[in-house]
């Protein structure tokens, strides 16, 4: 039985892949074998990690999507290795297609009968996006609803709070918060320095480890202290299995 994990978002530019790469992270430092998927047609940041294990799975023909370039993908997720994790990140415009073929193939159902367990992720911004955000998790409540969901806060562009409340006082939260397996709150620590440093890192598209071992002793120390937040809130989803 493997652990496939969906990243799926409506919005783009709201750090789909950055938490990719941060699951993928936490599940290698905790000894589990991980490959991934990255099926985005504009910006496969996921396989631009030399450190992971990534097939790109291009879904364009023409310049459209072709949703049979999914089934790819659904075979390489059927075939996962036994106590495997799967990371699929997939771009905002092929948000629709994905989920589309996701119902439309049986994919989930298939999937479970092979033994395989599945979790959505999604992300949820502060700033310009937090409506489009939380419409697409609601989209993702309501046609999926079976599956449980991992719900990634992330206050980079913004505080999240809309007409005051908080979160867990939205709309969206109230509705389905029953289908939430995990909240991970990301840290919103200083912008001009931890922000400037998690910029730099993913834009060179290298891991923790990496940035941790070649920067100087302040940057070393911020990213230190940023990803042991993260990697223990991700440990607390219990999402790693055995």
């Amino acid at each position: 039985m493997a652990t496939i994990h969906f990243i799926l978002q409506g919005k783009g530019g709201v750090g789909k892949s950055m938490i990719a790469s941060l699951l993928y992270q936490a599940l290698l430092q905790e000894g589990k074998e991980v490959q991934a998927f990255d099926t985005d047609p504009v910006n496969s940041t996921l396989a631009g990690y030399r450190e992971f294990n990534v097939t790109r799975i291009e879904i364009l023909k023409g310049g459209d999507i072709d949703p049979r370039k999914f089934d790819a993908l659904f075979e390489g997720l059927v075939s996962a290795p036994a106590g495997s994790h799967v990371i699929v990140d997939n771009g905002a415009s092929s948000f629709v297609a994905l989920a589309a073929y996701i119902q439309q193939n049986d994919v989930l159902p298939v999937l479970n009968e092979e033994g395989h367990k599945v979790f959505f992720h999604t992300v949820i911004t502060g700033g310009q996006a937090i409506v489009d955000t939380t419409g697409g998790l609601a989209r993702l409540a309501m046609s999926f609803n079976d599956v449980p969901l991992i719900v990634w806060l992330n206050p980079f562009f913004g505080e999240i709070e809309l007409d005051g409340k908080k979160f867990e006082e939205f709309k969206v939260y109230q509705e389905y918060s029953s289908l939430f397996k995990s909240i991970i709150h990301l840290p919103d620590l200083a912008k001009t320095t931890y922000g400037k440093d998690l910029e730099e890192l993913f834009a060179k598209r290298q891991t923790f480890e990496v940035g941790i071992k070649t920067s100087g002793i302040a940057i070393r120390t911020r990213l230190r202290r940023y990803w042991e937040e993260v990697f223990n809130q991700i440990k607390e989803a219990d999402i790693f299995g055995e």
